[in-house]
C-alpha cells in the first residue's frame, strides 16, 4: 500500500469514527430561539433516538452568532430542575473537517442533573484556525449571556471534547484567562470554563509523526487534518502551529483537567496527551491522566466513563446540604 493511499485511508477512518456523515444535520434551519422539544425522544445526527428524561427540554439549532455561519449553532438540553443548573459543553471531533453537534447522547448527563450543550463550529474547509476556537469561545459567552433564560449557572460550566473536540476544549481550558481568541459578540462576558475533559485530542502537531505507530496516520503532509486546519504544511508553519497548541498558553491559574487517551491510538498518538499532562502538571494545574490500555481512537471504556462522571461531579456540582 502506498504512503499516499495509507494516509487517505487513515483520514477516512478518523472521519468515520467521529461521525463525518453527521455534519449536514440541522444546517440552515435554526432561527434565534431555535426549536424546542419537551421530553420524550430527541433524534441524533445519524437518526438514532435518544430518550430524554421526563421534563427535559431540548432546544435545537440555537445560533450563538447573530446572522452567522450555518455552523455557528448549538443544541441545548435542560433537565427538569430549579434554576442555576450546571452545564456540560460538548465539542465534537471529526479531524477539524467533519462531525456534528448531534453525535453525543445527552440523556445520561440530564439524568445526573446537568444541562448539556453540544456545539458546531466552522470546519477547516470553512475557515482556518483560529476560527474554530473563536467559535467555541463565542458559544461559551452566548451560553453565559443567556444563562438566566435557560436556567443555567454561569459559574459552573464544564467542557468535554473528543479528538479534534478534545483539542478545542484543551484550548478553552488553557486560554480562560486571556481574551486573545475572544471576538464577536458578548465580549463583556468570560469564555472561561471551570473544568475540562479532553478525550484523545491532539496538542503539539509538530510532534505527532515522530510518535505515530508504523501503521498510523501521517500528520506532516499538506493534506493532513492539522495542515488543513492551519492553512499549510505544519512543519513549514511552526509559528502557526504554536499558536494552535494549548500547551503554549498553560499557566497555574487554569481550570482542572481530566485527560483520557488510548495507547493504541493510530490517528492521534498517545504521546500528545503525555505532553499535555506533563505541561499541566509542571504549571501546577490540577490534572488527572488516564491511559486506556490497548484503546484506539474513539474507545469505549467503563473506567473512563466513571472518571468523567466523578470529575464533573467534583468540579461542577455543589455539595449536598
Amino acid at each position: 500500500m502506498s504512503f499516499r493511499l495509507a494516509s487517505a485511508l487513515s483520514l477516512i477512518l478518523i472521519l468515520v469514527v467521529t461521525c463525518l456523515g453527521a455534519q449536514q444535520q440541522g444546517r440552515g434551519r435554526g432561527q434565534r430561539g431555535g426549536q424546542a422539544v419537551r421530553g420524550g425522544e430527541a433524534r441524533g445526527a445519524r437518526g438514532q433516538n435518544w430518550s430524554l428524561p421526563s421534563g427535559a427540554v431540548a432546544y435545537r439549532n440555537l445560533p450563538y452568532i447573530a446572522d452567522g455561519h450555518v455552523q455557528q449553532k448549538l443544541d441545548l438540553y435542560v433537565p427538569k430542575a430549579s434554576a442555576n443548573v450546571p452545564l456540560i459543553i460538548f465539542v465534537h471531533g471529526g479531524a477539524f473537517r467533519g462531525g456534528d453537534k448531534g453525535s453525543q447522547d445527552p440523556s445520561r448527563f440530564l439524568s445526573e442533573g446537568y444541562a448539556f450543550a453540544s456545539i458546531n463550529y466552522r470546519l477547516s474547509q470553512d475557515a482556518i484556525f483560529p476560527a474554530q476556537i473563536e467559535d467555541c469561545k463565542a458559544a461559551v459567552r452566548w451560553l453565559r449571556a443567556n444563562a438566566a433564560t435557560y436556567r443555567l449557572d454561569p459559574d459552573r460550566f464544564g467542557a468535554w471534547g473528543t479528538s479534534a473536540g478534545g483539542h478545542l476544549v484543551a484550548m478553552l481550558g488553557a486560554t480562560g484567562d486571556t481574551t486573545v481568541f475572544d471576538v464577536g459578540e458578548n465580549l463583556g462576558l468570560s469564555s472561561r470554563v471551570q473544568a475540562v475533559a479532553d478525550w484523545f485530542g491532539p496538542t503539539d502537531f509538530l510532534q505527532m509523526d515522530a510518535h505515530r505507530p508504523p501503521d498510523g496516520m501521517a500528520h506532516d503532509p499538506p493534506g493532513s487534518p492539522e495542515s488543513r486546519l492551519i492553512g499549510g504544511p505544519i512543519q513549514q508553519n511552526k509559528e502557526k502551529v504554536a499558536r494552535a497548541n494549548p500547551i503554549t498558553y498553560i499557566n497555574a491559574g487554569d481550570s482542572p483537567f481530566l485527560i483520557a487517551h488510548g495507547d493504541g491510538d493510530r490517528l492521534v498518538p498517545h504521546h500528545q496527551s503525555v505532553l499535555l499532562h506533563a505541561a499541566l502538571k509542571a504549571a501546577g494545574v490540577p490534572v488527572t491522566f488516564y491511559t486506556v490500555k490497548g484503546g484506539g481512537h474513539g474507545f469505549r471504556n467503563a473506567t473512563a466513563d466513571k472518571m468523567l462522571k466523578d470529575f464533573f461531579a467534583k468540579h461542577l456540582k455543589r455539595p449536598s446540604r
